[in-house]
């Protein structure tokens, strides 16, 4: 497999860099617009990307901005793309939709294979207890984090909700009033450098049941990336997400 890497300069970009050459896929095609000069195979724009150098999967870690590009790019190169960026206005996901019917395209907001099998648990065990049950759920991270709720707290929300059949998200208990059947509660805790924690919690008559992710390090996010990619070599066309990724795992493993 050789892939693109979109967003190369940045964080997350190093780490898929990194992490790719680790496990010994080749990475002929790096783009970043902080791309001063070109190295043979670090270019600044897609447009300055030569037609001879090929790849299987682009896999970006940038910013909205650079969709449309990336989009035009991957549809004229026939290839997949991992889109591991947030933020998507409503028209950007109406392109991404679009552009899928052509290529295989892998969208999700948290790379990390373990909150999304997470995830996939929390709707399972949601489904067996509900309605006999309380959910509350609690995120920490570190205190440079701008956004709370987070989008894996929120996603997590979500999962519940769909194994439950419903319910209704409180994000805070300031209010006098007592907690009502079916509220899915969310905390957010701030503070060091915490990578990221979730806790779900699981609230019955007589017992409690937990479920937790801790991200240790930022390059599982990578590593997320890359099952991604390889995720999608077998695919022609088609928007696919962590679902379909933890779903096939989970049948290879028998679980399902």
């Amino acid at each position: 497999m050789r892939a693109l890497i979109s967003g190369a300069m940045g964080r997350m970009g190093q780490q898929c860099v990194r992490i790719f050459t680790e496990e010994k896929i080749e990475l002929p095609i790096l783009v970043d617009p902080r791309a001063e000069t070109s190295d043979g195979r670090l270019f600044a724009r897609f447009s300055d990307v030569p037609q001879a150098l090929a790849c299987d999967v682009a896999v970006d870690f940038s910013s909205p901005a650079a969709l449309d590009a990336l989009l035009d790019f991957c549809r004229a190169r026939k290839i997949g793309a991992v889109l591991a960026t947030t933020g998507f206005s409503t028209g950007q996901l109406d392109r991404i939709a679009e552009a899928a019917k052509e290529i295989p395209i892998f969208l999700s907001r948290n790379m990390s294979i373990g909150v999304n099998i997470l995830g996939r648990l929390c709707e399972l065990l949601a489904k067996a207890l509900a309605p006999d049950c309380d959910i509350e759920i609690v995120e920490t991270h570190h205190a440079a984090k701008a956004d709370a709720p987070s989008g894996t707290a929120l996603y997590l929300a979500d999962m519940v909700k769909r194994g439950s059949g419903g319910g209704s998200f409180v994000y805070d208990r300031r209010v006098s009033e007592r907690r009502k059947p079916g509220e899915i509660g969310i905390h957010s805790l701030r503070g060091g450098s915490v990578v990221g924690r979730h806790e779900v919690c699981f609230f019955t008559k007589g017992e409690s049941l937990y479920l937790s992710h801790a991200a240790e390090d930022r390059e599982l996010f990578a590593r997320g990336a890359l099952a991604a990619a390889r995720f999608l070599t077998a695919k022609e066309r088609g928007l696919f997400g962590m679902d379909d990724l933890v779903e096939e795992i989970f049948k290879s493993a028998k679980i399902l």
